[in-house]
């Protein structure tokens, strides 16, 4: 049974001495500075790829180059071939010198300010070897939406390569702690334009993004007892959706935004539950004698995955969301929690406490082979990139909370740390519609 309060997954810890001052629920500029990337490791194989500087871009507030190069360089799977040229999408190309620098794919563009105050920005991508164009795109971009055009090539770069869609136009939340005051902050997939969703001097966790990425549910102390809200970053409203007796934890959202699977314990232990989105149609799904927590949906919405302790100790089970028998589905080690599902279907990621380390592992449900992926040894909140091919998660860097990155094959990983405080929780947004 799980009764130590370590031995429970951090979302579900029973956390004392609550008494919480919301500052500021309106999304507001973070007052210390964004994550800060360091990046381990490469993919089995890297394509080499020129980003030639666009012509225009030092009158653009941030230089679209430099951002595609890093969120090329980041993902791991690219060398950035060296150059200082520059060219703009109406130059004639000339293939066998690209090819003879090294350069598979060569990416040009220009950026010219509009009378408007906007920013044109177009961009092309070449293959040097079958001297062919592989995409073009134009953007009429704000000034302070340079940085995500500038993501959104780069995401176009990573597709037209790959074959598979970039993730660096997607964004991430994640509480920070600085002091007393605990922070619930969204950010860019590379850490930055941080801004905060809410503040308080009692703990924020469990933060989980809607499928349209319009809105955060979480759990928040501040009525002295965890209770769930959910936040809409557009227009900053908060709608309390379980404040049931006892706790209130864990909200996973299922694929259609419209319910959310929590864990309560409204009726004796905690227990898993369905409830609407606006707090409606509460809905009990497991009845056990022991603990039942950490829900997640998978994608297709048939199953809902969560952690439970009936077998003698944590394990990770799968129940339909309608109810019935529920299947097990971790049997390697003696503790396994934090369910997560790959978009996919095909992956489960989940923290194993093995020979005294709390790891990430994945677990391949098609064939039932399992692999670790960290080389630390507190982590907690995996959270994999709408694409799949990245787990983010919590883990712990000289008694201070940060966060990591690993590919799902765990070649590539990076590691986020903020210049003051812990950071947690994280949870990676969906593709942006």
């Amino acid at each position: 049974m799980m009764k130590n309060s370590r031995d429970l997954p951090l979302g579900f810890r029973r956390l004392t001495g609550i008494a919480l001052t919301v500052a500021g629920i309106a999304m507001a500029p973070a007052s210390h500075a964004e994550l800060r990337f360091e990046i381990s490791g490469v993919g089995a194989s890297q394509i080499p790829v020129a980003i030639a500087s666009f012509p225009g871009e030092e009158g653009a507030p941030q230089q679209i180059t430099n951002i595609i190069r890093a969120d090329l360089t980041r993902s791991g799977i690219f060398k950035l071939i060296d150059n200082s040229d520059s060219l703009s999408d109406s130059s004639t190309i000339n293939y066998g010198d690209w090819k003879n620098r090294g350069a598979n794919a060569l990416a040009v563009g220009s950026v010219q300010r509009l009378a408007d105050g906007r920013f044109d920005v177009r961009y092309r991508l070449f293959d040097t070897i079958k001297a062919a164009q592989l995409s073009a795109l134009s953007f009429g971009s704000q000034p302070q939406l340079i940085r995500l055009t500038a993501h959104k090539i780069a995401d176009d770069i990573y597709e037209k390569l790959t074959g598979i869609p970039g993730i660096f136009s997607t964004r991430i939340a994640y509480v920070t702690r600085s002091g007393k005051e605990y922070r619930l902050e969204v950010a860019d997939a590379d850490g930055e334009g941080v801004q905060v969703a809410l503040r308080s001097n009692e703990p924020i966790i469990s933060p989980a993004w809607s499928p349209d990425g319009g809105k955060v549910a979480y759990v928040s102390f501040e009525a002295k007892k965890p209770v769930i809200y959910i936040q809409n970053l557009v227009t900053r409203q908060r709608t309390l959706v379980a404040n049931f007796k006892g706790s209130n934890s864990a909200p996973a959202w299922a694929p259609d935004g419209s319910r959310l699977a929590v864990a309560l314990t409204r009726d004796g232990l905690t227990q898993v539950y369905i409830i609407n989105a606006d707090g409606s149609g509460l809905r009990r799904l497991t009845n056990t004698a022991g603990i039942d927590t950490e829900p997640r949906f998978s994608p297709d919405g048939n199953y809902v995955y969560f952690t439970s302790d009936r077998s003698g100790g944590p394990q990770i089970y799968k129940v339909s969301p309608n109810g019935g028998e529920a299947q097990r589905v971790t049997f390697g080690g003696s503790y396994n929690i934090s369910p997560r599902i790959s978009p996919d279907g095909k992956t489960l990621a989940f923290i194993s406490r093995r020979e005294g380390k709390f790891q990430l592992y994945a677990l391949d449900l098609t064939n039932g082979q399992e692999q670790r992926l960290s080389d630390t040894v507190k982590d907690e909140s995996p959270s994999f990139s709408p694409n799949g091919k990245y787990i983010m998660y919590a883990t712990e860097s000289g008694r201070r909370g940060s966060l990591a990155i690993v590919s799902t094959d765990g070649r590539i990983k990076q590691r986020l740390t903020t210049q003051v405080g812990d950071v947690r929780e994280p949870t990676w947004g969906p593709f942006m519609k």
